[in-house]
This record gives C-alpha cells, sequence and structure tokens, in this order.
C-alpha cells in the first residue's frame, strides 16, 4: 500500500509504544489539586473564586477574558485553601487555584451517564458558545484554545475538518488507546466540529503503526456520513498541522498563514472526545488520558486523570517510586516535552504524559563543534536552517532570526536528535524564537 506521508524532512525515532495494550484506567482523586490559571495558549485564566469557596467538580474557577485564552474549571470538590504560585510544567512559579479536596461531588448539570448521545441539537454558534464554555483547547499539545477556530472570517471559509490522530512522539499512547475505548465518542464529536466549522467532510489521519485504531475507527465511521479514515506512513513530525494538512490533502500552509487559509481546521482525537463531553454531555474540561511510560518501568499506563493533580500519583498508579538509573523526567513526550524539575508539578489541560528516561537514552558528553553535515537541514520539516538560528539566537542577533523565518519552527526536535555533534540546536531556536515574537508583539504595538 502506498500510504501518504508529508514531503520535506522528518525522522523516524524508535517508537517504544510500550503502553499502547494498556486500557485506561482512573487515577483516583488527589488530596490537594494545585490547578494552574495558564492552561492554554495566550492569556492565563481570571480566578474567579476566592479562599474559602466550595467548590464541586465542574465548577468554574477561572474565566477567560482575553480573545486568545479559556475558562477553567475545577475537577475536584472541596474548599478553596488559597490561590498562590506553585510550580508549572514550564519550571517557573505561577498562579493556581489550590483546592483542598472533600469528596466527590459533581455539578448536577454534567451527564454522567455512560449513555452514547449521538443527536446534535446546538446550532454553530451555539456549538461553538459551549466550547468556548466548557474550557475546551486543543490536547494535542498546543493546548490553543479551540472555540477560536470555529470561529471563521467573512474572506477564510473551511471545506475540511482534519482530524489528528497521528500520535507521532515515541512512548505516548494516550490518544491511540481513546481511539480504541472511545471511538463512537469521538465520531459523534467530530461530528459536532463539522457542524460548528460548517463542512461536510472530516479526514481523520492515524500512523500505519496502529492498525488496530485504523480499523476501530473505520468500522465505527461507516455509520457517520462525511468521515473518512486515512492511514498514514509512520513519519515524525507528522501529528503536526502543517505536515499533516500536506499529507492529507496535499496543501501548503504558506509562513506566517493558518490551516484556515487553505481551508482546513485542524484538532487533534483528544479534543474531539472533549468536544463531545462538552457539548453532549455537558462536562468542561477537567480530566484528560495520560501516558506513564518508560523503558526501566516495570508497568506502564494510561490514566485518566483529574487536571491538578501530582504528577507522582502516575508513578504511585504503577507501583513505582524512582526506577534507579532514571536520567530525567520528561512531561510529554521525548521530542518536544520538558524535562521536570519536579515529580509534584501538577497535571494541566496538556499533559500528554509522563516519561521516564535513562542515563543510556541520553547524550552524556559535551556537544562539540558543528562539522557542517547539514543533517539538521534534510531533516527540518519546514525547510529551515536549524545550524545557523541555533548560531544566531546564541548570539541574540534576533534581527537576523527573524530575517531567516526562525517563527516558522515547529519545535519538533528533529535536528537536535539527528544532530551528531548533540548541539542543543532546539534549545537555542526555542530561545531566539521567543525573543522574536516579543519583539514582533511590541512592534505591533507602537
Amino acid at each position: 500500500m502506498n500510504l501518504k506521508t508529508f514531503k520535506r524532512g522528518g525522522v523516524h525515532p524508535p517508537e517504544n509504544k510500550f503502553s499502547a495494550g494498556v486500557p485506561i484506567q482512573p487515577l483516583g482523586i488527589p488530596e490537594r489539586a494545585n490547578i494552574i490559571l495558564l492552561q492554554n495558549l495566550g492569556a492565563p485564566s481570571v480566578p474567579v473564586v476566592k479562599k474559602g469557596d466550595k467548590v464541586k467538580v465542574g465548577t468554574l474557577i477561572g474565566k477567560a477574558e482575553a480573545f486568545i485564552s479559556s475558562n477553567l474549571h475545577s475537577s475536584v470538590s472541596g474548599t478553596v485553601e488559597k490561590i498562590d504560585d506553585v510550580v508549572g510544567f514550564s519550571g517557573y512559579k505561577t498562579p493556581a487555584v489550590i483546592i483542598k479536596v472533600e469528596g466527590d461531588e459533581w455539578e448536577e448539570s454534567i451527564d454522567r451517564s455512560p449513555d452514547l448521545v449521538t443527536d446534535i441539537e446546538l446550532e454553530p454558534e451555539a456549538i461553538v458558545e459551549k466550547i468556548k464554555e466548557m474550557g475546551i483547547v486543543g490536547l494535542g499539545g498546543a493546548t490553543f484554545p479551540a472555540h477560536v477556530k470555529y470561529l471563521g472570517s467573512p474572506d477564510r471559509k473551511a471545506d475540511t475538518l482534519v482530524v489528528n490522530g497521528v500520535e507521532c512522539e515515541p512512548y505516548l499512547t494516550s490518544d491511540h488507546r481513546l481511539m480504541l475505548e472511545k471511538a463512537d465518542e469521538i465520531m459523534v464529536g467530530i461530528r459536532v466540529m463539522m457542524k460548528a466549522g460548517r463542512v461536510d467532510r472530516a479526514l481523520v489521519g492515524i500512523e500505519a503503526n496502529k492498525p488496530d485504531a485504523v480499523e476501530n475507527m473505520r468500522n465505527k465511521a461507516e455509520n457517520y456520513p462525511g468521515i473518512e479514515i486515512v492511514p498514514l506512513k509512520v513519519m515524525y513530525p507528522q501529528g503536526a498541522e502543517k505536515q499533516l494538512v500536506k499529507a492529507l490533502l496535499n496543501r501548503e500552509i504558506p509562513s506566517g498563514k493558518l490551516p484556515l487559509d487553505v481551508g482546513c481546521i485542524v484538532n487533534n482525537v483528544g479534543t474531539a472526545f472533549a468536544v463531545y463531553e462538552a457539548v453532549q454531555k455537558n462536562k468542561p474540561l477537567i480530566e484528560r488520558v495520560v501516558t506513564i511510560t518508560g523503558k526501566k518501568l516495570k508497568k506502564t499506563g494510561n490514566f485518566l486523570a483529574r487536571v491538578g493533580s501530582p504528577s507522582s500519583m502516575l508513578l504511585e498508579a504503577v507501583g513505582e517510586t524512582m526506577p534507579e538509573g532514571t536520567r530525567k523526567i520528561i512531561g510529554g513526550g521525548p521530542m518536544m516535552g520538558k524535562a521536570l524539575n519536579s515529580i509534584d508539578i501538577p497535571i494541566y489541560k496538556g499533559t500528554s504524559g509522563l516519561v521516564l528516561v535513562d542515563e543510556a537514552e541520553t547524550w552524556r558528553r559535551e556537544p562539540l563543534n558543528c562539522i557542517r553535515c547539514a543533517k539538521c537541514v534534510g531533516v527540518c520539516p519546514m525547510g529551515l536552517e536549524p545550524y545557523l538560528l541555533e548560531k544566531l539566537a546564541k548570539k541574540e542577533r534576533f534581527d537576523a532570526c527573524e530575517a531567516e523565518s526562525i517563527v516558522d519552527c515547529i519545535e519538533c526536535g528533529s535536528c537536535s536528535y539527528t544532530c551528531p555533534s548533540a548541539l542543543p540546536l532546539l534549545d537555542y531556536i526555542r530561545y531566539g524564537k521567543t525573543n522574536v515574537m516579543r519583539i514582533m508583539r511590541e512592534r505591533r504595538q507602537k
């Protein structure tokens, strides 16, 4: 079979999908939830609760007041102890609502029954408003507020919903398990998103290393007109929206443009499931599936975890403390994730996994000089020159970084992965990109 994929760059790291065969299990309820207020790309939520307030599961605790922001709801029931700074996935302290857990009382408006709700009663505008109200963000990694993608504009109209079931990051299997265990809910969620975006076609891209998910989703899609399941060649970073649109539709998203500029709306299968629960069950995004895995773990798993739970609960759930030889703990996948400085960092809406990396999988030597091999150029899916961007960012030549299109970098890490000199290419490129984007914002505000 001649499988589709994107055409430029990419790598194929070892998959290490150890937890693919492990069913989703509930993680349990923490004693205390630290729910950080910045759970999305954009501006943080503004707290609407204070010390001493009683909350239930699903109670609104943070409101989106900026255009790019999302509502935030309590994942537990209990008493608000305080609003204080805690260390988040970024490694920096960030404001959070800290809740002492008392029981597990849910808001009565949430439909907790297992019944599948297939009839979509809301009109497109009301669906978008419900997605916003329930605090749904993209669960593929970027945590972009989901409702914004469906606002549209008079000069741009989508004709296709692209659904990301690729999960190309090594180790992670949370989306894989969702497609096996919640395929019907995902299908209804896709239909909801199609109605919100006013499109008649949805393409679900799934890499061919998940044949069970491809078969299961295809069987379910037979009952949902307009939804097509498309197996894709295994290639990283195919889950990035520009690469996925290219693979599925052979459409090139220009520099500085969005999928909507080429007629697409892109969402993840996890987002589709969250949209189903929000629109059909009135359930806010207060929990998500998280993978806990690593070569040294005796047991791996996929857990439905409450937002605000400490990451240490994932280790406890698989009966581990810290395996000997663990070099680092990564929040997310090993290619795009970030090393955590504490095992107690709270789970947030964007937490896809916790990967324990052993010493054999990390560079133990100092970086060498660049040998001009151009491997980083060859694997860059955006056609950039990572070796050059790294040097410019290191010297803080941000004007030159901007001229070399550093903001087009999708931070996939393919350059660092392939570098024989172990240069921290992505680290410096991220540094340069952050500063260039800051300069661009300041320029627009003048």
